[in-house]
Protein backbone atom coordinates (compact mmCIF):
# COMPACT_ATOMS: atom_id res chain seq x y z
CA UNK A 1 0.00 0.00 0.00
CA UNK A 2 1.55 3.34 -0.76
CA UNK A 3 0.93 6.19 1.33
CA UNK A 4 1.15 9.92 1.16
CA UNK A 5 3.54 11.40 3.63
CA UNK A 6 3.75 15.48 4.58
CA UNK A 7 6.88 17.21 6.10
CA UNK A 8 6.34 20.64 7.91
CA UNK A 9 8.55 22.59 10.10
CA UNK A 10 6.86 24.05 13.56
CA UNK A 11 7.80 26.59 15.42
CA UNK A 12 9.79 28.13 12.71
CA UNK A 13 11.54 31.47 13.25
CA UNK A 14 11.67 33.78 10.32
CA UNK A 15 10.32 30.77 7.96
CA UNK A 16 13.83 28.97 8.84
CA UNK A 17 14.65 26.24 11.43
CA UNK A 18 11.66 24.67 13.74
CA UNK A 19 11.41 21.27 14.34
CA UNK A 20 10.28 18.99 11.52
CA UNK A 21 7.14 16.35 12.21
CA UNK A 22 6.17 13.64 9.96
CA UNK A 23 2.02 14.10 8.96
CA UNK A 24 -0.70 11.52 7.35
CA UNK A 25 -4.40 12.47 6.77
CA UNK A 26 -5.67 9.38 6.76
CA UNK A 27 -8.71 7.43 4.75
CA UNK A 28 -8.33 4.42 5.37
CA UNK A 29 -7.22 2.55 8.77
CA UNK A 30 -3.36 1.74 9.92
CA UNK A 31 -2.37 -0.39 12.35
CA UNK A 32 -0.41 0.90 15.34
CA UNK A 33 2.45 -1.25 14.10
CA UNK A 34 2.06 0.45 10.10
CA UNK A 35 2.07 3.96 12.24
CA UNK A 36 4.92 3.36 14.26
CA UNK A 37 6.90 1.51 10.50
CA UNK A 38 6.17 5.17 8.83
CA UNK A 39 7.38 6.64 12.23
CA UNK A 40 10.21 5.34 12.21
CA UNK A 41 11.25 5.76 7.90
CA UNK A 42 10.50 8.84 8.54
CA UNK A 43 12.62 9.15 11.14
CA UNK A 44 11.80 12.16 12.64
CA UNK A 45 10.91 12.57 16.59
CA UNK A 46 7.26 12.58 16.06
CA UNK A 47 4.64 11.67 13.11
CA UNK A 48 1.21 12.80 13.29
CA UNK A 49 -1.64 10.70 12.16
CA UNK A 50 -4.96 12.45 11.50
CA UNK A 51 -8.26 11.15 11.13
CA UNK A 52 -11.84 11.65 11.69
CA UNK A 53 -13.57 12.50 14.89
CA UNK A 54 -16.92 11.94 16.57
CA UNK A 55 -15.73 14.48 19.27
CA UNK A 56 -13.73 16.94 17.65
CA UNK A 57 -13.07 18.53 14.62
CA UNK A 58 -10.36 16.31 13.88
CA UNK A 59 -8.76 12.95 15.52
CA UNK A 60 -4.92 13.50 16.19
CA UNK A 61 -2.16 10.43 16.95
CA UNK A 62 1.01 10.72 17.26
CA UNK A 63 4.40 8.09 17.03
CA UNK A 64 7.70 8.49 17.62
CA UNK A 65 10.04 6.23 15.86
CA UNK A 66 9.82 3.66 19.10
CA UNK A 67 5.63 3.84 20.34
CA UNK A 68 2.45 5.99 20.35
CA UNK A 69 3.01 9.13 22.92
CA UNK A 70 -0.15 10.90 23.82
CA UNK A 71 0.47 14.50 22.80
CA UNK A 72 2.72 16.46 20.71
CA UNK A 73 3.12 20.43 20.31
CA UNK A 74 5.72 20.84 16.94
CA UNK A 75 3.68 17.76 15.51
CA UNK A 76 -0.13 19.46 15.97
CA UNK A 77 1.84 22.87 14.77
CA UNK A 78 2.84 21.15 11.67
CA UNK A 79 -0.37 19.66 10.73
CA UNK A 80 -2.52 23.05 10.90
CA UNK A 81 0.05 24.55 9.19
CA UNK A 82 0.30 21.83 6.46
CA UNK A 83 -3.50 22.01 6.71
CA UNK A 84 -2.98 25.47 6.02
CA UNK A 85 -0.89 25.23 2.96
CA UNK A 86 -3.92 22.47 1.56
CA UNK A 87 -6.13 25.24 1.49
CA UNK A 88 -8.69 22.64 4.37
CA UNK A 89 -8.75 25.43 6.92
CA UNK A 90 -11.86 27.70 6.89
CA UNK A 91 -12.46 28.76 10.77
CA UNK A 92 -9.88 30.24 12.80
CA UNK A 93 -10.62 27.69 15.74
CA UNK A 94 -10.69 24.21 15.63
CA UNK A 95 -10.82 21.35 18.22
CA UNK A 96 -8.45 18.05 18.22
CA UNK A 97 -9.38 14.77 20.01
CA UNK A 98 -5.97 13.79 21.77
CA UNK A 99 -4.87 10.91 24.15
CA UNK A 100 -4.70 14.01 27.02
CA UNK A 101 -8.19 14.64 25.69
CA UNK A 102 -10.39 17.11 23.41
CA UNK A 103 -8.07 20.41 23.16
CA UNK A 104 -8.76 23.25 21.11
CA UNK A 105 -6.91 25.22 18.38
CA UNK A 106 -6.76 28.87 17.79
CA UNK A 107 -5.75 30.54 14.44
CA UNK A 108 -4.44 33.81 14.72
CA UNK A 109 -2.23 35.99 11.62
CA UNK A 110 -1.04 32.47 10.66
CA UNK A 111 0.59 31.87 14.22
CA UNK A 112 -1.42 28.68 15.84
CA UNK A 113 -2.25 28.14 19.28
CA UNK A 114 -3.12 24.64 20.71
CA UNK A 115 -4.16 24.37 23.72
CA UNK A 116 -2.45 22.06 26.52
CA UNK A 117 -3.80 20.66 30.06
CA UNK A 118 -3.18 22.61 33.01
CA UNK A 119 0.14 22.08 34.87
CA UNK A 120 0.41 19.10 37.21
CA UNK A 121 3.08 19.45 39.42
CA UNK A 122 5.30 16.68 40.52
CA UNK A 123 8.11 15.69 43.04
CA UNK A 124 11.36 17.95 43.14
CA UNK A 125 14.37 15.91 41.73
CA UNK A 126 17.52 16.28 44.23
CA UNK A 127 20.55 17.77 42.39
CA UNK A 128 22.76 14.68 42.71
CA UNK A 129 20.52 12.19 40.84
CA UNK A 130 20.91 14.29 37.71
CA UNK A 131 25.41 13.40 38.21
CA UNK A 132 26.26 11.28 34.99
CA UNK A 133 23.59 13.44 32.55
CA UNK A 134 25.88 16.34 32.55
CA UNK A 135 27.93 18.45 34.31
CA UNK A 136 25.83 19.42 37.46
CA UNK A 137 27.63 22.37 38.24
CA UNK A 138 25.95 24.31 35.39
CA UNK A 139 22.49 24.05 37.01
CA UNK A 140 21.34 27.00 38.98
CA UNK A 141 20.31 25.71 42.25
CA UNK A 142 18.51 28.89 42.84
CA UNK A 143 15.32 26.83 41.14
CA UNK A 144 13.73 24.04 42.82
CA UNK A 145 14.11 20.96 39.48
CA UNK A 146 10.75 19.79 38.86
CA UNK A 147 9.08 17.23 37.06
CA UNK A 148 5.90 19.43 35.46
CA UNK A 149 3.52 18.28 32.96
CA UNK A 150 0.31 19.88 30.47
CA UNK A 151 0.27 16.70 28.74
CA UNK A 152 3.34 15.49 29.15
CA UNK A 153 6.24 15.12 31.78
CA UNK A 154 9.41 16.53 31.74
CA UNK A 155 12.21 17.41 34.25
CA UNK A 156 12.75 21.24 33.99
CA UNK A 157 16.24 21.96 34.55
CA UNK A 158 17.46 25.64 35.16
CA UNK A 159 21.14 26.21 33.64
CA UNK A 160 23.19 29.33 34.69
CA UNK A 161 23.98 30.78 31.71
CA UNK A 162 23.81 30.40 27.82
CA UNK A 163 27.45 29.63 27.02
CA UNK A 164 26.98 26.79 29.70
CA UNK A 165 23.27 25.53 28.25
CA UNK A 166 25.27 25.47 24.36
CA UNK A 167 28.34 24.03 25.83
CA UNK A 168 26.89 21.16 27.74
CA UNK A 169 27.73 17.69 26.55
CA UNK A 170 24.53 15.17 27.27
CA UNK A 171 24.68 11.62 28.55
CA UNK A 172 21.85 10.11 26.68
CA UNK A 173 22.81 6.73 28.65
CA UNK A 174 21.94 8.83 31.74
CA UNK A 175 19.51 10.65 31.07
CA UNK A 176 17.33 7.28 29.46
CA UNK A 177 17.89 5.58 32.58
CA UNK A 178 16.93 8.61 34.93
CA UNK A 179 13.73 9.50 32.60
CA UNK A 180 12.39 6.12 33.24
CA UNK A 181 12.94 5.85 36.76
CA UNK A 182 11.18 8.90 37.07
CA UNK A 183 8.31 8.32 34.18
CA UNK A 184 9.01 11.12 32.24
CA UNK A 185 9.16 12.02 28.45
CA UNK A 186 12.83 13.70 28.65
CA UNK A 187 14.45 16.67 29.98
CA UNK A 188 13.62 20.10 29.58
CA UNK A 189 16.28 22.79 29.94
CA UNK A 190 16.32 26.30 30.41
CA UNK A 191 18.60 29.09 31.17
CA UNK A 192 17.97 33.24 31.20
CA UNK A 193 19.74 36.02 29.00
CA UNK A 194 18.30 39.33 30.25
CA UNK A 195 14.69 38.95 28.61
CA UNK A 196 15.50 35.86 26.25
CA UNK A 197 14.71 32.33 27.45
CA UNK A 198 16.87 29.27 25.96
CA UNK A 199 16.07 26.11 26.01
CA UNK A 200 17.58 22.59 25.16
CA UNK A 201 14.96 19.49 25.17
CA UNK A 202 16.45 15.76 25.66
CA UNK A 203 14.02 12.54 25.29
CA UNK A 204 16.65 8.94 23.94
CA UNK A 205 14.15 7.45 26.08
CA UNK A 206 11.91 8.04 22.82
CA UNK A 207 14.65 7.75 20.62
CA UNK A 208 14.97 11.61 20.33
CA UNK A 209 18.68 11.98 21.96
CA UNK A 210 17.75 16.21 21.51
CA UNK A 211 14.79 18.07 19.89
CA UNK A 212 14.80 21.46 18.27
CA UNK A 213 11.08 22.60 19.30
CA UNK A 214 9.26 20.95 22.21
CA UNK A 215 5.75 22.46 22.12
CA UNK A 216 4.68 20.53 25.73
CA UNK A 217 7.59 21.44 27.74
CA UNK A 218 7.41 24.86 26.49
CA UNK A 219 4.41 25.07 28.29
CA UNK A 220 5.10 23.29 31.38
CA UNK A 221 7.78 25.79 31.79
CA UNK A 222 6.04 28.56 31.34
CA UNK A 223 3.41 27.34 33.87
CA UNK A 224 6.08 26.73 36.32
CA UNK A 225 7.84 30.17 35.93
CA UNK A 226 4.17 31.63 36.33
CA UNK A 227 2.50 29.75 39.20
CA UNK A 228 6.02 29.89 41.35
CA UNK A 229 6.47 33.89 40.60
CA UNK A 230 9.93 33.18 39.14
CA UNK A 231 8.95 35.03 35.83
CA UNK A 232 5.41 36.49 34.79
CA UNK A 233 4.64 37.51 31.60
CA UNK A 234 1.64 37.65 29.23
CA UNK A 235 3.09 35.82 26.95
CA UNK A 236 6.12 34.08 26.59
CA UNK A 237 8.66 33.43 23.83
CA UNK A 238 11.02 30.36 24.06
CA UNK A 239 14.13 29.65 21.83
CA UNK A 240 15.63 26.37 21.19
CA UNK A 241 17.18 24.81 18.42
CA UNK A 242 20.80 26.14 18.16
CA UNK A 243 22.83 23.48 19.02
CA UNK A 244 21.03 21.57 16.22
CA UNK A 245 21.24 24.61 13.61
CA UNK A 246 17.82 24.63 13.61
CA UNK A 247 16.85 27.94 15.43
CA UNK A 248 13.02 27.95 16.64
CA UNK A 249 10.29 30.15 18.47
CA UNK A 250 7.95 28.68 20.79
CA UNK A 251 4.98 31.27 22.18
CA UNK A 252 3.26 30.26 25.15
CA UNK A 253 0.33 32.21 26.29
CA UNK A 254 -1.06 31.37 30.32
CA UNK A 255 -5.04 32.21 31.45
CA UNK A 256 -4.71 32.90 34.98
CA UNK A 257 -7.33 33.20 37.63
CA UNK A 258 -8.10 35.80 40.39
CA UNK A 259 -5.49 33.94 42.55
CA UNK A 260 -3.04 33.81 40.01
CA UNK A 261 -3.65 30.40 39.12
CA UNK A 262 -3.16 29.12 35.70
CA UNK A 263 -6.44 28.09 33.67
CA UNK A 264 -5.99 27.66 30.15
CA UNK A 265 -2.59 26.86 28.41
CA UNK A 266 -1.96 28.32 24.43
CA UNK A 267 1.18 26.83 22.97
CA UNK A 268 1.93 28.24 19.28
CA UNK A 269 4.05 29.11 16.84
CA UNK A 270 4.28 29.58 12.67
CA UNK A 271 4.82 26.53 10.64
CA UNK A 272 5.94 26.21 6.92
CA UNK A 273 5.22 23.26 4.77
CA UNK A 274 8.27 21.13 3.57
CA UNK A 275 7.57 18.36 1.17
CA UNK A 276 5.21 15.91 0.31
CA UNK A 277 6.74 12.01 0.37
CA UNK A 278 4.66 8.72 -0.80
CA UNK A 279 5.74 5.56 1.05
CA UNK A 280 5.16 1.92 0.81
CA UNK A 281 3.96 -0.17 3.61
CA UNK A 282 2.99 -3.61 4.37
Amino acid sequence: MKISVYVANAFSKNHKGGNKAGMVLLDNKLTAIQKMSIAKELGYAETAFISKSQIADYKFEYFTPKEEVDLCGHATIGSFALLMHLDKLFNDHYTIETNSGVLSITIKDRVIFMEQNKPVYYEVVPLKELAGCFDVRDIDVKYPIQIVSTGLKDILIPIKSEERLNALQPNFEMIKRISKYHGVVGMHLYTFNNNRIICRNFAPLYDINEESATGTSSGALACYLYERGYLQKETYAFEQGYSLHSPSEILVNLSTNARDEVEKVYVGGKGDYCETKCLNIE
